[in-house]
């Protein structure tokens, strides 16, 4: 989804006496914070053990590292995974679904997918139990008509026997509703009067979009996450107003963009995979600020390796995702694929003698071997350990005040080592070549797999364990050079400081381009753009322009799949200026050449979808702020960077003596050649022999292979 289009200057919202802001990621093991100052311009970080299983305390934990009161903070922007873990360990709410006659198993029998692709068998339990499937007459046809009026007592009946089952939330869901929804508006407001609470979902107001399994699965989806992430989020709004926070509390969505927290509470669907896309969101800005336009991120957190493309500037954009199998959410996200190979991710030998990694994670808790809280399995931090990478004195995230090596080393011994007739060091290498060939090949599926030249492209890595495996990625996969921002282990944290207020709209059109209502297309745009604007207005927050772009689902009648149409519409003062069916045709040839080489001719152009997305520009802070402003220079006017003190690691099968470097105090400008260790408090960098980094003016590092 293309994030061009028109700009539309709006007045800044109300500006508050506090002149720091706040973004907060939690993670699987730890919770993230990036406190910017805006005044000054100088930023804070902290990372702390993620708390279990309310997560809301870890977060002011973290805010408490460096603020005293919250009254400081003018906003808190936070990236939450509440949402995303309630889908994968399915402790959502007990949900009931009203549903049109007949359509009471869409939610079950899905696309007739299964879980293996070429197994015979595949066991799927869908998050709403049969029995609170309920249906009652109503029948709308696809072109809008009517045919059936909504028994409005049957809904009150299943309504309250869906309540007497025990059903926190209720979502309804009735056939072609996004053609017309007023036999869903008549039952919700039956619904409504008689539900206890606000949990009431429709798929007309959640996805009003072609094609039922998919409306259904994210209606019912958003009505099972809404008691969970709605009462998490209220429960840290009171928690942060108790402690004097009086700004504004913003939630990031799975689109890259920010929300207020009570958009956030009625569509918490909005939420999955929203601190992934934070730090998608802070890398592409932190790249694009160094010159660098097409930047592949890989975010190694304690549980997973997410890795997303960045192409010309542009984050990549999914209608349609799976968080896990045949639950399906429709709306747009950033494309992240997530393998199962972080720090903490489990090193394991299978019946057949392979060696595995993950998906299984040690967590925060007990966490790796070497915390020494009650865990014999060794994982990939472990390995780092053992081969001298990580400093066992000075471990992240307060989770231990030292690391056990020897813990390490016997976990490893004991799992790898002996099933595999191996040495300490050659099993930890193991793992690590292990580790790193699966996190090779997720960045291969995002470039080389999807048409992209890796050697085009720089690798941002990030999390607290992402600069360890960079040096091995440019190895590996042959990207042209890895950029490691100034605080990698935050990297999520800063995004939700960086990220835009967005709003995502759709609406199905279903009609021939030849007999299309410019009329109600035009219609259609301008109650997108009044409803962004007055979301954006609500956020209450600094906006310093607003874009709004659009675009179209277009096929060729007799095609499933559609393509991405980006029309050229004007918006003057909130108001869209007419498009007619020229332009729209000629955009449509263009996206359909660009994607498959030709057209088809005499083929019958169809619209199917239009998108429209309102983006509030949030103000951006100058990244050199961050950066080293001392410089030491000897005689010769050179970098005189004296290392901290040097150790034996392990590189390819022998020791190497390494410096290390206390890397927030690099000067500009420096380079470092391999073997080194730059360490800082939120994470490690690893430098391997036959590379060579370099200070930038934003206080990244620049690690390149040196020259022959």
């Amino acid at each position: 989804m293309a994030l061009s289009g028109v700009k539309v200057n709006m007045t800044e919202k109300r500006d508050t006496s506090s002149s720091c802001m706040a973004g907060v990621d939690v993670g699987g093991t730890f919770t993230d914070v990036f406190i910017l100052n805006e005044h000054t311009g100088t930023a804070k970080v902290a990372k702390v053990p993620t708390s279990r299983p309310d997560q809301s305390a870890s977060f002011l934990t973290g805010l408490a590292q460096h603020i005293n009161n919250l009254s400081e903070l003018s906003v808190v922007v936070h990236g939450t995974t509440a949402g995303t873990n309630a889908l994968l360990e399915r402790k959502g709410a007990k949900t009931g679904v009203i549903t049109t006659q007949g359509l009471r198993d869409v939610l079950e029998m899905r696309r007739r997918d299964r879980p293996r692709t070429w197994g015979l068998r595949g066991n799927f339990v869908p998050i709403v139990e049969r029995q609170c499937r309920l249906e009652v007459p109503e029948r709308t046809l696809a072109d809008g008509t009517i045919k059936t009026p909504v028994d409005l007592q049957a809904v009150k009946l299943a309504a309250e026997q869906l309540q007497k089952a025990g059903c926190e939330s209720i979502a309804i869901l009735f056939a072609n509703a996004y053609a017309n929804p007023a036999n869903e508006e008549q039952a919700v407001k039956v619904v409504r009067d008689i539900w206890p609470n606000n949990h009431v979902a429709t798929s007309s107001e959640i996805l009003p979009e072609i094609r039922e399994f998919e409306r259904f699965s994210t209606t019912a989806l958003n009505a099972y996450l809404q008691p969970e992430v709605s009462g998490y989020i209220n429960r840290l709004e009171n928690a942060l107003s108790k402690d004097g926070f009086a700004g504004e509390f913003m939630i990031v969505q799975s689109n890259g963009g920010v929300m207020n927290a009570d958009v956030a509470c009625k569509f918490p669907v909005r939420t999955a995979l929203s601190g992934p896309a934070a730090g998608v969101i802070a890398a592409g800005h932190i790249a694009g600020s160094a010159g660098f336009d097409n930047v592949i991120t890989g975010d190694v957190g304690g549980t997973s390796f997410d890795v997303s493309l960045i192409a010309n500037g542009e984050s990549m954009l999914s209608a349609q995702t799976a968080v896990d199998f045949g639950m399906v959410v429709r709306t747009p996200m950033i494309e992240i694929t997530t393998i199962g190979a972080g720090g903490g991710s489990i090193a394991w030998v299978d019946k057949g003698g392979l060696l595995n990694i993950g998906p299984e994670s040690a967590g925060s808790n007990p966490g790796p071997a070497a915390y020494g809280l009650g865990n014999d399995r060794p994982t990939v931090t472990d390995a780092n350990i053992v081969l001298g990478r990580i400093n066992i004195d000075q471990p992240i995230g307060k989770l231990s005040n030292r690391l056990d090596n020897s813990a390490a080393a016997a976990a490893i011994d004991k799992h790898i080592g002996a099933p595999l007739g191996m040495g300490t060091e050659a099993a930890a290498e193991a793992i690590l070549r292990v580790a790193n060939s699966r996190m090779a090949g997720a960045v291969r599926l995002v470039s080389i797999e999807r048409g992209f030249n890796p050697k085009q492209f720089v690798f941002m890595p990030f999390g607290g364990g992402g600069g360890l495996h960079a040096c091995a990625m440019l190895h590996d996969v042959g990207i042209a050079a890895a950029i490691v921002p100034r605080y990698p282990g935050v990297t999520s944290a800063m995004g939700c400081v960086i990220a835009d207020v967005r709003q995502d709209f759709v609406q199905t059109i279903n009609a021939n381009l030849s007999d299309l209502n410019s009329d109600k297309l035009l219609a259609f745009m301008q109650a997108h753009v009044k409803q962004g604007l007055q979301l954006l207005d609500n956020a209450n927050t600094k906006i310093d322009a607003t874009e709004i772009t659009f675009e179209l689902d277009m096929a060729y009648i007799g095609q499933t799949h559609t393509v991405s149409v980006a029309i050229p519409v004007e918006v003057k003062q909130s108001t869209v200026q007419p498009i007619d069916q020229t332009s729209i045709n000629d955009a449509f040839d263009l996206a359909y050449r660009h994607s498959f080489g030709r057209l088809l001719d005499n083929g019958v152009k169809r619209i199917i979808n239009l998108r429209s997305a309102v983006i509030g520009k949030r103000p951006k802070f100058d990244l050199r702020t961050l950066a080293p402003t001392h410089t030491n220079k000897d005689e010769n006017n050179k970098d005189d960077c004296t290392p901290q003190c040097a150790r034996r690691v392990h590189f390819a099968n022998q020791w190497h003596k390494t410096v290390i470097y206390d890397r927030l105090s690099l000067p500009v400008g420096t380079t470092i050649d391999g073997p080194a260790i730059l360490e800082q408090p939120d994470t490690t960098v690893l430098i391997e022999p036959g590379f060579q980094g370099r200070v930038d003016e934003f206080g990244n590092t620049i690690i390149k292979a040196q020259e022959s």
